[in-house]
């Protein structure tokens, strides 16, 4: 049991892809949930630069950053492949797997943390600018990785629980069904996997979360 562990918070869904990622492979792995107004020795040892999480930590080496966890993941445990075979479509999965992060999470994020007005709107626009690049990944399949889920479906998964109350928090709809609707599809298969399911954090402590998140980023803006 010891030979893996994840360094990581209930709450952030980068730590979750992981989480989903060895639950798929069928890994065995020790969970260390990690304080990170009171960050601990173990974390700050293996993950020095950043001082964040996730870490993985396998046979006591360190690997920071979700995706390229994922990858070694992957890598290392060959069961349920999350990349392609063909070198295309491997790099086109990392492609969008980076856009997921850098544009839809963070994008939504910034809508979430605007007051109502002007900004708040061009920031859901571009949000939603993002997502419908996103949904033409989707067409003519159940999953991004095809018929199983696959590296993007794990990169996009915090859709269909962590948007859905960032929106709430943040008094704003992104993931309209009917703009987006094979979106909205794929988010409703992903989220009733049972594996997926149950590594998710509860609702009320993620609205909780994000509540003070939004509200601390808010008060920083105007003072």
């Amino acid at each position: 049991m010891g030979e893996v562990k994840l360094i990581a918070t209930t709450q952030s869904l980068f730590c979750t892809r992981v989480e989903w990622a060895l639950k798929l492979k069928g890994v065995e792995y020790e969970y260390i949930e990690e304080d990170l107004r009171n960050k601990s020795p173990l974390l700050l040892e293996y993950n020095p630069v950043h001082k964040k999480v996730p870490v993985l930590v396998h046979h006591g080496k360190p690997i920071a950053e979700s995706l390229p966890i994922l990858e070694y993941i992957d890598e290392t445990w060959k069961e349920n492949p999350l990349l392609a075979e063909d070198p295309y479509q491997r790099a086109k999965a990392r492609f969008w797997a980076q856009f997921v992060g850098d544009k839809c999470v963070f994008g939504a994020f910034e809508a979430a943390c605007l007051a109502d007005g002007e900004e708040k709107m061009k920031a859901i626009e571009s949000a939603q600018e993002s997502l419908a690049f996103l949904e033409k990944q989707i067409e003519g399949k159940k999953y991004f990785g095809g018929e199983e889920i696959g590296f993007l479906d794990l990169a996009a998964g915090w859709i269909p629980h962590w948007l859905n109350v960032m929106e709430e928090a943040g008094g704003m709809k992104l993931l309209d069904a009917e703009k987006f609707p094979l979106l909205h599809e794929w988010a409703q298969n992903f989220i009733q996997i049972p594996l997926i399911r149950e590594c998710i954090p509860p609702r009320d402590k993620l609205l909780e979360y994000f509540n003070a998140s939004i509200s601390y980023m808010r008060s920083s803006a105007t003072s």
